[in-house]
């Protein structure tokens, strides 16, 4: 049962990242804050690669075309949900973005019962139920005038914040296959080496696309290094603790612990960025919580 404290401490580094991120959205925009994850993450991840195969010793990598395949169809989607959480946050709240992200579990439930015919138990309904029940009271808005950076649209954070959390869902099972592909006997140094592979390849492509694309962003990046080293330190050891969790257990159950982020972030959000929730919209959020839990224990 290792990996639920190690799910649970991974959940607290993604809260940590997620927030020093939020701080870069204004300079950098959402691609920007993006590759502070991977660029400023790297130096840590390839560190942490080093001291596990040191302690690990008798270490045989599998780099294979399916390691390969894995790891970077992970980290693209990975890319793509951290953009997609960034801007939910920023329009729908620190909170809420990261509850909502939270309920992809039971809807990738259903698409998975439409789309491929997987069977799904009563209490896995229920929890189906329960979620989406309460993603609808969390992002209902009773004539309230918007929060700062967010959109006229009300349920556009919410959409991203699905849609980020469909991403991750599917990035999750992809590293989980890659770390057992490229070591199933030393889980830890599997877990922080597909990390270092995937940084590095993120870092790469994201970098060279802002050089050419958007240097102001580049810029924003580089100069606010001292907090990008912080979200870079905090995403190596989330990414390298989910990781491991991963490989020590199924993804559902993993996701299902996960969900511990939510309170997290709450209680984040109030603190650094002043974000009050009133006792509906925390009432919501634990709904869809246990919603996610029953679903990926069903």
């Amino acid at each position: 049962m290792l990996w639920i404290p190690v799910t649970v401490a991974a959940a607290a580094f993604q809260v940590a990242r997620n927030a020093a991120q939020r701080n870069l959205m204004g300079g950098a925009g959402p691609w920007g804050a993006t590759l502070v994850r991977f660029l400023f993450g790297l130096p840590f991840s390839l560190l942490f690669t080093l001291i596990a195969w040191l302690v690990a010793k008798k270490v045989s990598p599998h780099f294979t075309p399916a390691y390969f395949g894995y790891s970077l169809s992970g980290a693209v989607t990975q890319v793509a949900a951290t953009a997609a959480l960034l801007v939910s946050m920023r329009r729908a709240g620190f909170a809420v973005g990261t509850a909502v992200q939270q309920s992809a579990l039971p809807l990738s439930g259903i698409l998975g019962w439409i789309v491929f015919h997987d069977a799904l138990s009563g209490r896995a309904w229920f929890g189906v139920f329960a979620a989406t029940v309460g993603l609808v009271a969390l992002t209902w808005r009773r004539g309230r005038a918007p929060i700062e950076g967010e959109a006229e649209r009300p349920l556009s954070g919410a959409a991203y914040g699905l849609l980020s959390g469909l991403l991750f869902g599917f990035s999750l099972n992809a590293y989980r296959h890659a770390g057992l592909t490229l070591e199933p006997d030393h889980p830890v140094f599997a877990a922080v080496a597909t990390v270092s592979v995937t940084q590095a390849a993120q870092s790469l492509v994201l970098g060279g696309y802002l050089a050419l694309r958007a240097p102001a962003a580049l810029e924003a990046v580089l100069r606010g290094w001292r907090g990008s080293l912080l979200a870079g330190f905090c995403g190596a050891c989330a990414s390298g603790g989910w990781l491991y969790a991963l490989a020590l257990a199924p993804a559902a159950p993993v996701r299902a612990v996960g969900v511990v982020e939510a309170p997290i972030a709450a209680a984040a959000g109030r603190r650094l960025f002043a974000e009050r929730l009133p006792p509906e919209k925390l009432a919501a959020g634990a709904l869809v919580a246990a919603g996610v839990v029953l679903t990926a224990w069903g």
